[in-house]
C-alpha cells in the first residue's frame, strides 16, 4: 500500500488531520488499532477551544457541533463560597469556548472520512514505524490476521501516549519532561442537568471539584482524589454529597443530583517529549505530549499539532520549501509549552496540594484573588483558557 501520509491514530487529531489533507488535495491512510465503535465510544475531552472550533467549521466538519455544541462565552470559579465568573468573550474580544464532546467529533469526522476521505482501516495495529529518517519512511501494520507494510512520504503519528511511533525516534536524540500529581480526578457522568450553565471550577479546603456538561440534560463531574484512588470505592451517594460539599456558594447552590451512569479516576501528570520530529516522522497530539485537565488543553493541543503538520505540507507542495515541516518541531513545542505553562498554573490555582504548608497555602489565596479583583490577571487566563494562536 502507498499514500503521501501514512497517519497512525483515528482519534481526533488522525481523522482531522486526514480531513485537512482531503481538503488540500493530499492523499492520505488512516491505521487506527481498534474498531470504530469502540473510537466513537471512548470518553475523553470535552472543551473546544476557540481555534478548535474554526478549524472544524473550515474543515467542513462544524454541522452538527454548530447545532448540538454549547457556546460558552465565560467560566466561573468558585472558593470561600463566593462565585467569580470570568467573562471569556469580554476579556478577550470575542473568543469564547464550545462544550463538545471528543465522542462527537470522532464521530463526525469518521463519518467525513469514510463518505469523501482516502483508506480509514479500523482493527489495523501499527507494528512499527521503518526509515524514518529516509525519504521513503513506512508503517508496518497487522490487519485481518495479516501483516502489511504502508509505504510514505511521511507518517504522523497521533496514536497516543502508548502507541508505537515514538519508539522510532532514537533513544540518544529525545529528551523527556515530566510532573506526576499527587492526585487525580474522580469523574463521572450522571443523568442530571448541569450544575451551572457555564463551566464551574471550584476550589476548596477539600479539594477541587468542577462542573461540566454533555447536554442540557448530562452532567460531567469531577472531584479530587488521592493519585490511585479506585473509584469503585465511592458510592453514589457519598459522591454527590462530596460534590455538594464542594460546590456549596453563600447562596445555597448545589449540583442537581441524578442517576450516575459512569464512574472512573484520570490521572494527572505533565509530560513532553522532544523533539515531535524525526526524518519524515511527525508525532502529533498524547504521542508527544500530555497536560493534566484542568485546563481542557489535550484535544486542543493535538488539533494545534496537525493543522501545523498540514500547513507545512501545502506549504511545500505550493513552494518546494522543507522549511516549514522542519521546523515543525519547535513550532508545535511553543505553543506546547505555553499550554503546559497554563494548565501547571491552573492545577496549582484551584487544588489542594497534600504536603501543602500553611506559606503555600496563603500564596494560593493571593493568587485567587488577584484574579478576582484584577482585570488584567483575569484576562491572562481567560486567553490562556480561549487558546494559545496556531
Amino acid at each position: 500500500m502507498r499514500t503521501t501520509v501514512g497517519i497512525v491514530g483515528a482519534g481526533p487529531a488522525g481523522l482531522l488531520l486526514a480531513r485537512l489533507l482531503h481538503r488540500a488535495g493530499i492523499d492520505a491512510v488512516v491505521l487506527e488499532s481498534r474498531d470504530r465503535a469502540y473510537v466513537e465510544q471512548r470518553q475523553r475531552a470535552g472543551v473546544l477551544e476557540q481555534g478548535t472550533v474554526d478549524v472544524l467549521r473550515a474543515a467542513g466538519a462544524g454541522e452538527r457541533m454548530d447545532r448540538e455544541g454549547l457556546r460558552h462565552d465565560g467560566v466561573e470559579l468558585r472558593w470561600a463560597g463566593r462565585r467569580h465568573r470570568i467573562d471569556l468573550a469580554g476579556l478577550t474580544g470575542g473568543r469564547s469556548v464550545m462544550v463538545y464532546a471528543q465522542t462527537e467529533v470522532c464521530k463526525d469526522l469518521i463519518a467525513l472520512q469514510l463518505a469523501e476521505g482516502g483508506p480509514l482501516l479500523f482493527e489495523a495495529r501499527a507494528l512499527a514505524v521503518e526509515d524514518a529518517d529516509t525519504e521513503r519512511p513506512r508503517v508496518r501494520f497487522r490487519h485481518r490476521g495479516a501483516e502489511e507494510v504502508l509505504e510514505c512520504d511521511y507518517v504522523v503519528g497521533c496514536d497516543g501516549f502508548r502507541g508505537v511511533t515514538r519508539r522510532a525516534v532514537p533513544a540518544a536524540l529525545a529528551q523527556v519532561f515530566e510532573r506526576t500529581y499527587p492526585f487525580g480526578w474522580l469523574g463521572v457522568l450522571a443523568d442530571a442537568p448541569p450544575a451551572h450553565d457555564e463551566l464551574v471550577y471550584a476550589g476548596h479546603d477539600r479539594g477541587f471539584a468542577l462542573a461540566s456538561m454533555r447536554s442540557p440534560s448530562v452532567s460531567r463531574l469531577y472531584l479530587q482524589v488521592p493519585a490511585g484512588t479506585d473509584a469503585a470505592a465511592w458510592s453514589d451517594d457519598a459522591l454527590w454529597a462530596e460534590l455538594e460539599r464542594r460546590f456549596e456558594t453563600a447562596d445555597g447552590a448545589v449540583p442537581a443530583r441524578g442517576p450516575i451512569t459512569q464512574k472512573s479516576v484520570t490521572p494527572m501528570r505533565s509530560w513532553v517529549h522532544e523533539p515531535m520530529r524525526y526524518g519524515r516522522l511527525h508525532l502529533a497530539g498524547d504521542a508527544a505530549h500530555i497536560v493534566p485537565p484542568t485546563g481542557a488543553k489535550g484535544l486542543n493541543l493535538a488539533v494545534g499539532d496537525v493543522v501545523t503538520f498540514a500547513r507545512a505540507l501545502v506549504h511545500r507542495r505550493e513552494t518546494g520549501s522543507d522549511a516549514l515541516l522542519t521546523s515543525y518541531s519547535p513550532t508545535c513545542l511553543r505553543r506546547v509549552w505555553q499550554a503546559e505553562r497554563f494548565s501547571a498554573d491552573l492545577t496549582a490555582l484551584l487544588h489542594r496540594a497534600p504536603d501543602a504548608t500553611p506559606f503555600e497555602l496563603r500564596l494560593q489565596r493571593a493568587r485567587r484573588e488577584r484574579i478576582a479583583s484584577c482585570r488584567a490577571a483575569a484576562a491572562d487566563l481567560a486567553e490562556g483558557y480561549t487558546g494559545f494562536p496556531f
